[in-house]
């Protein structure tokens, strides 16, 4: 019995001098915060929820200024006028906040970051379009319908003449991006509660392709034609891209779509946005909708 209570006294002993393991917990938020910086928001936020540790450095500002685009100060500025910009606000509530569509310009475009990387992406209604014949209600009207971010689109019963025109200037943070019109052949609606597709305007589509143009204030232009096909699906048609070399400065695009043929008419069309997105997020996110046109090649 003494033989035993010695092994088991020894044991203890044994035991309490060895060094105590280093738990998740045990890492100081500095360090921790040294390693979220170089993971994406989605996977800082993730982490977040693994202890206190982390939670607390996942909320470190200078985490998320690095995460934050080159341009969020003038961003901000367009969304709120100097005296209700927000004020002692983190970092990473900033980011949440972009993070969502942010209407700006009497609710006509809208400003957000892909939450992944942190791109900045754009919209224009067709509201802020310069449209031909756009007050003429035998040819154009504007369609309430909640598949449009802006809950309107332009809709073209018949026009010999078609010519959309825009032009957005902002600082863009530097990278490569992709401008497209967002269109959508036939009318849209619901019907006992499905979804149903008015088809009976659509024509003149097939006879000659529709002209996509974009130029920048820096010299840059591109080109696209295009049949518009599809009837029922909301397409994204590509326009082109443009390169931002200089970070933050401001640059003037002028975009366009034409098909000015009058020896036929076209009809059935609507047209609900323009969207501008880093060429990165439209190669990782193609599949989620559908893109016509000349994109991905050269």
């Amino acid at each position: 019995m003494g033989a035993g209570i010695s092994v088991t006294a020894l044991a203890e002993t044994h035991r309490s001098n060895q060094p105590a393991k280093t738990r998740l917990g045990d890492i100081p938020e500095s360090c921790v915060a040294l390693v979220l910086m170089y993971l994406d928001p989605v996977e800082i936020c993730s982490l977040a929820r693994l202890n206190r540790a982390f939670r607390g450095a996942s909320s470190a500002d200078f985490i998320w200024e690095s995460k934050l685009p080159s341009n969020y100060l003038y961003v901000l500025e367009k969304l709120f006028h100097n005296d209700d910009t927000p004020l002692n606000v983190t970092k990473k509530d900033i980011y949440a906040m972009l993070s969502r569509p942010n209407p700006f310009d009497c609710g006509t475009k809208e400003v957000w970051l892909d939450k992944n990387t942190g791109g900045v992406c754009y919209s224009i209604s067709s509201k802020a379009l310069i449209i031909t014949g756009i007050d003429d209600r035998r040819y154009w009207n504007h369609l309430p319908t909640e598949e449009s971010r802006f809950h309107s689109v332009a809709y073209l019963q018949q026009t010999w003449w078609l010519e959309v025109d825009g032009e957005f200037e902002f600082q863009f943070p530097a990278g490569v991006y992709s401008l497209f019109f967002r269109l959508h052949l036939g009318k849209p609606a619901k019907r006992l509660g499905r979804r149903v597709c008015n088809s009976e305007h659509v024509h003149g589509w097939d006879i000659r392709p529709v002209r996509f143009q974009l130029s920048t204030s820096d010299g840059q232009q591109a080109a696209s034609e295009c049949y518009l096909d599809y009837p029922g699906i909301w397409i994204h048609y590509h326009v082109g891209d443009f390169v931002v070399e200089k970070p933050n400065s401001l640059i003037k695009i002028k975009y366009s779509m034409t098909q000015i043929d009058c020896t036929h008419t076209k009809g059935g069309l609507c047209v609900d946005s323009v969207y501008i997105y880093p060429r990165d997020i439209v190669e990782r996110e193609c599949k989620s909708f559908l893109l016509v046109g000349n994109f991905g090649k050269g």
